[in-house]
């Protein structure tokens, strides 16, 4: 998978997140529990994908070890 997709993926999982979390402190209180799982996973997915970006950015030649 190519980093401009996993950057794009990336980036949708933070908005979802970021209105996720909004939601919750409007929601009721019965709804909270199954929103709060949802943003678990949600973060749990986010999390993953950006150590992904991270290891698929090669550093700079001249920051090689010789």
């Amino acid at each position: 998978m190519s980093i401009r997709f996993i950057a794009r993926d990336l980036y949708r999982l933070q908005r979802d997140v970021e209105g996720l979390e909004a939601f919750l402190k409007t929601s009721s209180s019965k709804d909270k529990n199954h929103i709060e799982n949802r943003l678990l996973q949600l973060r749990a997915e986010r999390d993953h994908l950006r150590a992904v970006l991270e290891a698929k950015k090669e550093r700079p030649p001249y920051r090689q070890p010789k």
